[in-house]
């Protein structure tokens, strides 16, 4: 579906809520007329979420509202990032991918790249303590989430010797304010080789050369979750939690109860954080365990 020239997607079956398919990268200039157009669109649905799009941090429109956020770093110019907004390690880090060889380019979405994507999403099962939901896809699955949004994205490759071992995909907004990192990952084998270092700073580079004030890590927190080495990671790079209003919009009668009864949350996000604290370090432990007997 198509609304005030954005794709929605329509997810849910109780509760059906409509959202942009690329939220928290692309976002709504006129926000009351796209409410409108859902109004009038012949389909059920009962809530309609939405971001507010940066730099404006405090609500500007009359509907039911939570606060939701991004990782953002401002961008002026890279030498302000490079000397300013990131400390000697996270420089050297950045740096010690040249020193060992490693090649940083902008590349076009081409058959090469996707098969070093490919390859990059099934080195390994487990990420982060959790298994790593792009393992397993196939090429032409692979190819189908790179090639959307193709007139607004910028693919980065990290090469060794010739073969991709880290991709960054940049999604600018329409009005280019800000450029998101959709995907960046790197393989494990060659982290000590820092691409995915090297890659962020190609990207504050494209910013500043673009004139785009804002690049973003997606969020920066998942509602209470403590602090874990992707954090961390942030914070090195110069990102900074930007707090912005999510508006959920309900369209039906039943879309303003869920809205009133918090059923429009996921249902992790009704568990204490000290709960599911407990729950991802079972879960992390479970999956080396795995991996350790897998591997003998």
């Amino acid at each position: 579906m198509i609304v005030s020239e954005h794709e929605v997607k329509i997810y849910g079956r109780l509760i059906r809520v409509a959202a942009l398919s690329a939220d928290t990268y692309e976002f709504l200039t006129d926000p009351e007329g796209a409410v409108e157009e859902l109004r009038q669109c012949g389909e059920r649905i009962d809530l309609f979420t939405f971001m507010q799009k940066l730099p404006d941090t405090m609500p500007k429109y009359a509907f039911p509202m939570e606060w939701d956020n991004l990782a953002v770093l401002p961008v002026t110019t890279f030498d302000q990032w490079w000397t300013k907004q990131i400390n000697d390690k996270t420089r050297n880090m950045a740096r010690r991918a040249g020193k060992k060889g490693v090649e940083i380019r902008t590349v076009d979405l081409d058959e090469d790249y996707i098969k070093g994507v490919w390859a990059i999403y099934n080195e390994c099962e487990v990420r982060q303590g959790k298994r790593f939901p792009h393992y397993g896809k196939d090429l032409q699955t692979v190819h189908k989430m790179m090639a959307t949004f193709l007139d607004r994205s910028v693919f980065m490759g990290a090469y060794f010797e010739g073969q991709l071992i880290g991709f960054a995909r940049l999604h600018c907004d329409v009005t280019r304010t800000q450029a998101g990192l959709s995907s960046i990952l790197s393989l494990s084998l060659h982290r000590d080789k820092s691409p995915t270092n090297a890659l962020v700073a190609e990207a504050v580079r494209h910013c500043a050369t673009s004139g785009i004030p804002y690049l973003v890590y997606s969020r920066y927190s998942d509602g209470n979750k403590e602090r874990d080495s992707l954090m961390d990671f942030k914070d090195h790079n110069g990102f900074q939690r930007v707090n912005l209003p999510r508006y959920y919009v309900p369209l039906t009668k039943r879309g303003a109860v869920a809205y009133r009864l918090g059923l429009h949350k996921r249902l992790v996000e009704h568990i204490p954080e000290s709960v599911l604290a407990k729950l991802r370090s079972i879960r992390k432990n479970w999956y080396s365990k795995k991996s350790l007997v897998a591997s003998e």
